[in-house]
């Protein structure tokens, strides 16, 4: 009994000491960096609140992880809510930064109150997906096929147009149900610069951007729901970024490239593209490297870009924020090509960092 009444004695002078203490940093406010006096600091916690491109949400949301750990006070809130809702938001000042697959227009970035500033953050193929039954790969299509499929002209799997390039696969008397993307989408962008890009048709008739009047099929939301709608529907084709399809496990098919091979969309194919734009990228970074020759080349490929502010009102929030993309620019690209994306090359990574640097 008594000794029982000894260590209660002793776990409560500990208890108590230890609540004295805990009051009393209770009662001071967190420490930062700036409030720092004693030698030693606590950091403040920040989020980051962003959002746009689902292309490159795979990769995002693995870098944000990773960075994260490496620093527990940073937060990083992505949506994934497509490009042109991305942008719609930064324009509206209601997040930190961007990130959209397609550039901005000159007039549309006058829009942005703190100014913006592109910063290519990684390069993805666009894998045309689709749901055949006994055709589980393989599927050869060429650009004009793939362009009159979009158009409604091609409605059967069976056509003539797609036989020809496919001997030997047995491809069924089935209405073809082409799936895009129903929001705003740099996706879509990517997409339909290839499409504008090989075929004079499609240019004249529907033309290239985030958002554009299908002549035939139905809308899915962001790549999830495109990958998702294909997946669940027979005789579907659509078009998402290569992780997506790899992922869900959809099939996609070979393109027929500028030089006249079947390539199929890789991470190589994307590392090549960047490679390729790299020799004469402009400052600013805005180009399109759909459609490019090389026998390896694979046609619809883009980058997508963080969009930041070239100004931000918070001096510590503004550090914070270009910690984290300057580490997306060069750690961050080690997780990459494990996602489907292809790394950015090295002069890209420095065009880039100079660019980062002019952000106030």
């Amino acid at each position: 009994m008594i000794k029982n009444l000894k260590k209660f004695l002793v776990v409560a002078t500990v208890l108590t000491t230890l609540t004295g203490a805990l009051a009393g940093c209770a009662a001071k406010p967190a420490a930062t960096k700036d409030e720092t006096k004693t030698g030693t600091s606590t950091k403040k916690e920040y989020m980051i609140n962003a959002g746009g491109s689902s292309f490159v949400n795979p990769l995002f949301s693995k870098m944000f992880s990773e960075y994260n750990k490496l620093n527990p006070e940073v937060k990083v809130n992505y949506q994934s809510i497509g490009s042109g809702a991305g942008i719609k938001q930064l324009t509206e000042a209601t997040i930190d930064f961007a990130a959209s697959d397609a550039f901005m227009k000159d007039e549309d970035e006058k829009a942005v109150k703190n100014g913006v500033i592109h910063i290519p953050i990684t390069v993805g193929a666009v894998a045309v997906i689709y749901n055949v039954e006994g055709v589980d790969k393989g599927l050869k299509l060429t650009q004009e096929t793939l362009t009159q499929i979009y158009l409604g002209n091609i409605k059967k799997w069976n056509d003539v147009k797609i036989k020809a390039d496919n001997s030997g696969a047995k491809l069924p008397d089935l209405a073809i149900t082409p799936v895009y993307r129903s929001d705003s989408s740099g996706t879509t962008s990517i997409f339909t610069d290839y499409l504008t890009t090989v075929s004079p048709e499609w240019k004249e008739k529907v033309g290239q951007g985030k958002a554009v009047k299908f002549p035939a099929g139905i809308g899915a939301k962001g790549n999830e729901g495109v990958a998702g709608q294909v997946k669940q529907t027979p005789g579907s084709i659509g078009y998402t970024e290569l992780a997506y399809a790899t992922v869900n496990k959809i099939s996609y098919a070979d393109l027929k490239n500028k030089d006249g091979k079947f390539v199929a969309p890789s991470l190589e194919a994307a590392t090549l593209a960047a490679e390729t734009a790299a020799v004469d990228m402009p400052k600013n970074t805005k180009v399109s490297i759909v459609e490019k020759s090389g026998e390896k080349a694979y046609g619809i490929v883009g980058f997508a870009w963080i969009l930041a502010n070239t100004t931000y009102a918070d001096a510590d929030k503004k550090k914070v924020i270009v910690d984290l993309i300057k580490w997306a620019n060069t750690d961050g690209q080690n997780y990459s090509n494990d996602l489907f994306y292809g790394k950015l090359p090295e002069s890209i990574i420095k065009l880039n960092e100079a660019n980062i640097a002019t952000i106030k």
